[in-house]
C-alpha cells in the first residue's frame, strides 16, 4: 500500500459529507422495501439488497446504520426509524444462544442508543436507558455462555460448534466488555458467577495464539500477521489441532475480511484496557501489561500484514492466497480493479481495515510511539480511497453504499454481472455499517468531538 502522509482528516471532509447524502437515501428505500418482510437485508443483487432468514446477522447493521446517520446528520426521522426497527425485531438477537454474532447485532445497535443518550443527542428518557441497559446485559450474558474451555482458557465458540473459533468474534466480544461495564455477570451451574470481562480477554488471548500468525516458524505459511479464519480443536482434551475457513480460500491463506475483524478488534481493545486500573478479574490473566503487550503485538501484526498485501490503494483483493491472483501480476504495486477476470475485491474488509488502521495509530500516538504516524496516515488514505469511485456508490438506484464487496467467494453466494467472471458492482450490510461508523469517526475528529469508541457512555 502506498501511503500518504501528507492527508489530513479536514482533507476528506467533502467525501464523508457525500457519503452521508447519498446515505440517507439508501437506507430509507432500504426501509421501505423490507417494512413486513422476514429475514435481513445481507447483500444486494443488481443493486437491491435481499433479505437472508439464516441467523439474521446482519439485522444489527441495517438498525445500526439508522443511528448512525441520525448521529451524522441530526435528522430525527432517523433516529425514529431505528427505534421502532429495534423494539419490533430484535428481542430476539438479545436472546439467541445460536450464534457469536451478539457484539455486532446488539452492540451496533441498543449499544448505540445507550450511547446517544449519555451525550444528550437522544432527550433524557429513564426508561428508554434501562431498556437498553437491560438488553445488553443479557446479551452479554447469553454471549458468555458459548463457552470451550482450553487448557489456557477458552473461547466463545462459533456457530460451527464447540470445536471452532472464529477470528471474526474478536470484535463481538465487545458486548461482554459492555456487560461488565453495567456491573453484569453470566450466571453458570450452581449460580457460579462469571465474568464476562475476564471470559472476554481468554477469548481474545485464544484469538491472538490461534488465530493470528508471527512468523514465529508455527507452520510452513506462518508469516507475520496472517490470520485464520478458523481454528480447530479437540473439544475432548481441548488441544488445538489445525487451521481451517468457511469463507476463505484455504485455513494456510489469508481471508482479508477475518484480516480486518482481527485488526479492529484488537485495536478496540486496546483502546479500552488504556482506560482501566486496578481490575482483579486481569490479574488472573497475566495482568493489564501482559494483556497490552499481547493485543498490540496482535494488533501490530495484522495491521502491517494488511498494509503489506493490499493493493496500492489500500483496497484488498478477498483472500490474500487465492489462486488467480497469479494472473494479476504485482498486484500488490497496482491500484486494485474491481472488474477483473479472476479474482473479486472485498471492499468491506477496508472499511475495517481503515479504521483499524485509525485506531491503532491514535493509541500509539498517546503512546508516543515512533510508528503512530504509519498507521494513522495508512488510515486517512484507505479511507479517503474508499470513499471515491470506484468504491463509493453514488447511483441513486442502487441501495448499497460501498461497492464490490464479497459475501462468500467459495459457496458463490455473490452475484456476478452479465459479461463478466466474477462477482463486483455489489454491496454488503456489514460493509456499508462499517462505512458508515469509519465516516463518523472520522467527522468526529474533523469536528473536535469526541472520540467515538465502542464503550463510551455505556454505564449504570
Amino acid at each position: 500500500m502506498l501511503i500518504d502522509f501528507n492527508l489530513a482528516p479536514e482533507d476528506l471532509t467533502g467525501k464523508i459529507n457525500q457519503l452521508w447524502s447519498l446515505s440517507g437515501d439508501k437506507i430509507k428505500s432500504m426501509a421501505s422495501q423490507f417494512q413486513g418482510v422476514s429475514g435481513s437485508p445481507v447483500v444486494t443483487v443488481k443493486g437491491t439488497y435481499e433479505p437472508r432468514s439464516w441467523t439474521d446477522w446482519t439485522q444489527g447493521f441495517q438498525y445500526g446504520s439508522e443511528l448512525l446517520q441520525f448521529d451524522a446528520t441530526g435528522d430525527s426521522y432517523f433516529l425514529d426509524l431505528a427505534i421502532q426497527h429495534i423494539k419490533a425485531n430484535m428481542a430476539t438477537h438479545v436472546s439467541h444462544f445460536g450464534v457469536h454474532d451478539h457484539g455486532f447485532n446488539n452492540l451496533s445497535t441498543y449499544g448505540n442508543l445507550l450511547r446517544l443518550l449519555g451525550e444528550g443527542k437522544i432527550p433524557h428518557d429513564a426508561w428508554a436507558k434501562e431498556y437498553c441497559i437491560l438488553a445488553l446485559k443479557m446479551s452479554a450474558s447469553v454471549q458468555a455462555q458459548r463457552w470451550t474451555s482450553i487448557p489456557e482458557g477458552g473461547f466463545i465458540y462459533s456457530f460451527n460448534g464447540p470445536h471452532s473459533l472464529f477470528v471474526d468474534t474478536i470484535r463481538t466480544i465487545r458486548i461482554l466488555v459492555a456487560g461488565h461495564l453495567l456491573e453484569h455477570y453470566s450466571s453458570g451451574e450452581n449460580d457460579a458467577k462469571i465474568s464476562l470481562l475476564k471470559r472476554a480477554y481468554q477469548h481474545a488471548l485464544a484469538t491472538a495464539k490461534y488465530s493470528v500468525y508471527y512468523g514465529e516458524g508455527r507452520d510452513t505459511y506462518d508469516l507475520w500477521g496472517r490470520t485464520a479464519h478458523e481454528a480447530i480443536f479437540n473439544v475432548n482434551d481441548g488441544n488445538f489441532r489445525s487451521p481451517s475457513t468457511q469463507q476463505g480460500y484455504s485455513g494456510f491463506s489469508t481471508w482479508t475480511r477475518g484480516l480486518s475483524w482481527a485488526m479492529l478488534g484488537f485495536a478496540e481493545q486496546l483502546e479500552f484496557l488504556d482506560t482501566l486500573s486496578d481490575v482483579p478479574e486481569l490479574e488472573d490473566l497475566g495482568g493489564k501489561d501482559y494483556l497490552e503487550t499481547t493485543f498490540l503485538k496482535a494488533a501490530k501484526a495484522t495491521c502491517d500484514f494488511y498494509l503489506e498485501n493490499s493493493a496500492l490503494d489500500g483496497i484488498p483483493y478477498w483472500d490474500t492466497g487465492a489462486p488467480g491472483l497469479v494472473h494479476l501480476s504485482d498486484w500488490r504495486k497496482k491500484n486494485s480493479d474491481p472488474f477483473n477476470d479472476w479474482e473479486p475485491i472485498d471492499s468491506s474488509a477496508a472499511a475495517m481495515g481503515a479504521q483499524a488502521l485509525l485506531r491503532l495509530g491514535n493509541y500509539l500516538k498517546i503512546k508516543k510511539a515512533a510508528d503512530a504516524d504509519k498507521y494513522w496516515a495508512a488510515g486517512l488514505t484507505l479511507t479517503n480511497h474508499l470513499f471515491d469511485n470506484p468504491y463509493l456508490s453514488t447511483r441513486s438506484d442502487h441501495q448499497g453504499l460501498i461497492l464490490h464487496s464479497i459475501y462468500h467467494r467459495p459457496n458463490g453466494w455473490d452475484h456476478i454481472p452479465d459479461g463478466s467472471k466474477i462477482p463486483s458492482g455489489e454491496a454488503c450490510m456489514w460493509g456499508d455499517y462499517h462505512a458508515r461508523e469509519l465516516a463518523l469517526y472520522v467527522q468526529r475528529i474533523i469536528e473536535g468531538k469526541s472520540y467515538y469508541t465502542f464503550f463510551k457512555n455505556i454505564s449504570l
